[in-house]
């Protein structure tokens, strides 16, 4: 049994949501009352988000090619947002971090009229923008220095935009990876889609080098929705050929998702170098 959910105001009028392996980090701007209310709800809806979800995993954890059945609000986001890519392999929980942002962000914007509002999901992020509002998002997918991330770049949403969901994965992020991406950003109209193609495209960021190690899935976790597949476990230093092929591999799937107007727009770290695919205003103020 989970224990129950934890809810902690922080500084910044944030708030804190976690429940089990959900961690929510989430801000509204408005109205006294109206950020009342919109927080009110939110920790009402999260009550009920990781059991909903938990009682569908065996569905979750199929493949789109078997065409999952699911019931719930949340499990039915993420199976809309991974619909689009079904010829590739990928599995409903390639987008439950973004789902439960977009509907925990729903909820908020449903009980009350806010200016703007995010919610944070594990580096997952759901948007409300109202006209004339701007949110700027710091990005921290650099890992050339060490472990931790350093700042590499800046974006700042207005509503006008239509981003509404921001997402980044790869072999650095606390989800397995077929790819060898330090970090995959996404922007997308909403968090789940941005979600499900940032695990996409890390995965594109591939290359065959002894540098690169790689284990089964369920070798590491029994209950991976990957099964036997190989994720990356560590990636060693690699030559800058084999780093521009990689990125230029990304790159194209990156444009493949922006063609199909799954997308909006991408950028793409390994080793210190990365790309931008530029196509929106935000990723063009980035400096690759």
């Amino acid at each position: 049994m989970w224990e129950p959910p934890a809810v902690q105001p922080l500084a910044g009028d944030r708030l804190h949501l976690q429940h089990g392996p959900i961690d929510l980090v989430l801000r509204a701007w408005g109205a006294a009352s109206a950020v009342r209310e919109a927080y009110d709800a939110a920790i009402a809806r999260f009550q009920t988000v990781l059991p909903e979800l938990v009682g569908e995993l065996a569905e979750l954890r199929k493949p789109m090619a078997e065409k999952p059945q699911v019931e719930g609000p949340v499990a039915q986001r993420m199976v809309a947002a991974c619909r689009p890519h079904a010829g590739v392999f990928v599995t409903p929980m390639a987008a439950v971090a973004g789902s439960v942002a977009d509907e925990i962000l729903e909820v908020m914007v449903e009980a009350a009229p806010l200016d703007r509002a995010f919610v944070n999901d594990g580096g997952d992020i759901a948007v409300h923008l109202t006209e004339g509002e701007t949110l700027d998002v710091a990005l921290a997918a650099d890992f050339s220095r060490g472990p931790i991330p350093s700042l590499n770049g800046r974006l700042s949403l207005s509503h006008g935009d239509g981003i509404g969901g921001i997402a980044t994965s790869g072999a650095q992020g606390r989800s397995f990876s077929l790819g060898i991406a330090d970090s995959v950003t996404i922007l997308a109209r909403d968090a789940a889609s941005a979600d499900v193609a940032a695990t996409l495209v890390a995965n594109a960021v591939d290359a065959d080098h002894p540098a690169v190690e790689r284990r089964p899935a369920t070798a590491l976790d029994p209950d991976s929705d990957l099964g036997d597949r190989l994720v990356t476990t560590a990636v060693g230093s690699l030559p800058g050929p084999v780093i521009a092929a990689a990125l230029a591999a990304g790159l194209a799937r990156a444009e493949h998702l922006q063609r199909r107007g799954l997308i909006f727009d991408a950028a793409l770290v390994l080793q210190g170098e990365s790309r931008i695919l530029g196509k929106s205003r935000p990723m063009r103020e980035i400096r690759s």
